[in-house]
C-alpha cells in the first residue's frame, strides 16, 4: 500500500504526531492502523521536524488528499558530506489540511527515507 491510498479513509485516531518523533500511527474507521516511521541506524537521524495545520482536522471526515512529496539534497559544504532529505506528507479533508515535515541527514551511506506500512 502506498501513503497516497489513505485517500478517501476516515482516520480514526492519530498518536505520535509531535515535532521530534520518528513515528505516528493513523488508524481509519474499517479497523486498519498504519504506521509512518523510520528505522534508525548508526550514523542517520530521521524525525518529524515540523507538523502545520491542525491534527484534529483530519480525524473523522474522509480524507480528500494523501499526498507523499521528498526532496534530496547533498550538502557539499559539509565536512562530513551530509546527505539531507525533507519528506512532506500532506493530509487533507473538508475541515482542513495538514502537513507533516520529516527531516533526515546521515552522512550519505545510511537512508533518510520514511517508511509508510499497515501494522493491522
Amino acid at each position: 500500500m502506498n501513503f497516497n491510498d489513505l485517500s478517501g479513509l476516515t482516520i480514526t485516531e492519530i498518536s505520535g504526531a509531535q515535532a521530534g518523533n520518528d513515528e505516528i500511527i493513523f488508524s481509519v474507521s474499517d479497523g486498519r492502523k498504519f504506521r509512518l516511521m523510520h528505522w534508525q541506524d548508526c550514523c542517520e537521524n530521521v524525525d518529524i521536524n515540523d507538523i502545520e495545520g491542525d491534527i484534529a482536522d483530519l480525524v473523522g471526515i474522509p480524507l480528500i488528499q494523501a499526498e507523499e512529496v521528498s526532496d534530496i539534497m547533498m550538502d557539499a559544504e559539509s565536512a562530513n558530506n551530509e546527505s539531507l532529505k525533507w519528506t512532506f506528507y500532506k493530509l487533507g479533508t473538508q475541515k482542513g489540511y495538514v502537513t507533516i515535515r520529516w527531516y533526515g541527514a546521515s552522512n550519505g551511506f545510511y537512508s533518510e527515507s520514511v517508511n509508510f506500512e499497515q501494522i493491522v
